[in-house]
């Protein structure tokens, strides 16, 4: 019994800790995809959401990748970027100055509320990994990480569903005019990877907080035989009433020695 509460009580904060680093690690795949396109740099340049073959549209590069932040040429395998903004639109009539190919507002609002609700997720994500450290030693850490990392796990989700929506609608529409399109592996794979470490830390982190509210209860063994709200049955009367019993005894016996 004691072996199986001991268990019981570890069990909380080594959630927490798996928490932790699903957390942590979720938050690193999102910063990474953050970073591809901003920083030319090793190997954050190898991360792009759709690279497709655009010669011959308007002002475009033979061979295009669109990030978080510019279409990008590519170049041995690498983006190259000259010039950077926050929240790059994924439209190909309007990023190339063309009517020759497909886009319009659906694909430039996808991918525009895409890069604020990735930003926002990422803000929950950091929140949730400090609530995840509290998490080890209390229960209250585990329940109000569990409701952050759940805010971070809605965000991203949203992120990673429009990412699909936009992407994968692009590439369909690149093919369907004779023209190769592919997903970027690297930033689909780390965005749906952080759904999933998102998701996972959540439920452990419920979970641990419940097996911690389990641990703190009374049982039996460790009350002396008492329930939570029960009462020990007292000998005190029985004493006292046996210090009035032994004199009134002894007294009469005294009294029939007499006689």
């Amino acid at each position: 019994m004691r072996k199986q509460a001991l268990l019981t009580f570890q069990l909380g904060p080594a959630l927490a800790l798996v928490s932790l680093i699903l957390i942590a690690g979720a938050a690193l795949l999102i910063f990474l995809t953050l970073l591809g396109g901003a920083i030319d740099k090793n190997p954050t340049n190898q991360f792009y959401f759709l690279e497709a073959d655009t010669e011959g549209l308007g002002d475009a590069e033979s061979v295009t990748r669109w990030t978080f932040w510019s279409h990008c040429s590519a170049m041995d395998g690498r983006n190259t970027c000259p010039g950077v903004r926050p929240a790059y639109p994924f439209d190909p009539r309007r990023n190339f100055n063309t009517d020759d190919i497909f886009g319009g507002r659906k694909y430039y609002l996808e991918t525009r509320f895409m890069f604020a609700f990735v930003l926002i997720g990422l803000f929950f994500a950091v929140c949730a990994l400090f609530l995840g450290v509290v998490a080890l030693i209390s229960r209250i850490g585990s329940f109000l990480g569990s409701a952050t990392c759940s805010l971070a796990l809605f965000f991203q989700t949203l992120t990673a569903a429009l990412m699909t929506a936009a992407y994968v609608q692009g590439r369909n529409a690149f093919r369907a005019v004779g023209r190769r399109a592919v997903l970027g592996r690297y930033n689909f794979g780390f965005m749906w990877a952080a759904v999933a470490c998102l998701f996972l830390a959540t439920i452990m982190l419920c979970v641990g907080g419940v097996t911690g509210k389990k641990d703190r209860g009374y049982s039996s063994r460790n009350t002396g035989g008492r329930k939570f709200f029960g009462r020990k049955k007292s000998t005190k009367s029985n004493r006292d009433r046996g210090s009035f019993i032994d004199p009134e005894r002894q007294r009469r016996m005294e009294k029939e020695d007499d006689d």
